[in-house]
């Protein structure tokens, strides 16, 4: 079977009524977004509520976007998702890392490495991986919730604290916006990723040559995938290439082309493109004794 399933992000809120309605397009799998003001209890429930509607669908992710580095809340909050994550049958738990709005990436590392030691050993002993999404919230080398946004940060992350349970949610959208090449950032840094968002992005590279990127005019956007400049078989090959297994979830509402009433029928193109990249819409397992002379791709 495909090493790749193919989803969409859902908010937790609206998903017990989205899934039964997205099920028949061919969504494989949903990452499912928490919020800080679920109780364990809720979240108990909500896993065997999740269960009757997913019709044969995995949950990849679950996922919890605030700042659990500065906030107690936050904190204890991601200590609960953890610890139930296997009631979705469910190993991936991914986050913003959390930031000190005061002070910059580096300064703060100490502190990270104290706070999230407990965390990552957690996660081990439930058999979890915690995958940092790349997204920016803040300015250089200062962020309002999320350390994990550039790749001279994750060098400090991840030298802070080292275990195969700590990764990243990658998405080349986070890159392409911030002018960094997303395919030779993925050649580095795929063994880390434990997740990817389904999210692209577009830049206006004669906007960049007119007026820059300090002014007035936006020079670069989000995009559903196949509407923007990444060319995501790349980035299917170097996962696969790097022993990749897992999930790539859409991550909609960002697209500000197609929006509103064209979101979805933006993201089930995105859905069909996406399968095809990863190398296939469906699985065809063929004849055995001629499925090639290259041996056997799993061992």
């Amino acid at each position: 079977m495909f090493d790749i399933k193919i989803g969409t992000l859902i908010s937790s809120k609206q998903a017990l009524t989205a899934i039964p309605k997205l099920n028949p397009y061919g969504f494989e799998t949903y990452e499912l977004q928490l919020y800080r003001d679920q109780t364990e209890k809720d979240i108990e429930e909500f896993a065997l509520q999740v269960k009757d509607v997913l019709d044969g669908r995995e949950v990849s992710a679950l996922s919890f976007y605030e700042n659990p580095l500065m906030n107690d809340v936050d904190y204890e909050q991601l200590q609960i998702i953890i610890k139930n994550a296997h009631k979705f049958n469910c190993r991936t738990v991914c986050i913003f890392s959390g930031a000190d709005p005061e002070r910059p990436v580096d300064q703060v590392i100490p502190y990270f490495k104290k706070r999230y030691t407990p965390i990552v050993k957690l996660a081990e002993d439930m058999g979890v991986r915690i995958g940092f999404e790349n997204c920016s919230c803040g300015g250089t080398w200062y962020c309002n919730r999320n350390l994990a946004y550039a790749p001279e940060s994750w060098e400090l992350i991840f030298d802070a604290i080292d275990s195969p349970n700590l990764g990243l949610e990658w998405e080349p959208a986070h890159q392409v916006r911030e002018l960094i090449d997303p395919i030779q950032n993925l050649r580095k840094w795929a063994k880390k990723v434990v997740h990817v968002h389904g999210k692209d992005a577009t830049v206006a590279w004669d906007v960049i040559r007119e007026y820059g990127i300090r002014g007035i005019h936006q020079f670069s956007w989000d995009r559903t995938p196949g509407f923007g400049d990444t060319n995501w078989a790349d980035v299917f090959t170097i996962l696969l290439q790097n022993g990749f297994e897992g999930s790539a979830d859409i991550e909609g509402f960002h697209d500000p082309v197609h929006y509103d009433d064209m979101e979805w029928s933006a993201q089930v193109t995105a859905l069909e493109y996406l399968k095809r990249c990863r190398g296939g819409v469906n699985y065809v397992a063929g004849p055995e004794e001629i499925r090639g002379f290259q041996g056997k791709r799993k061992k």
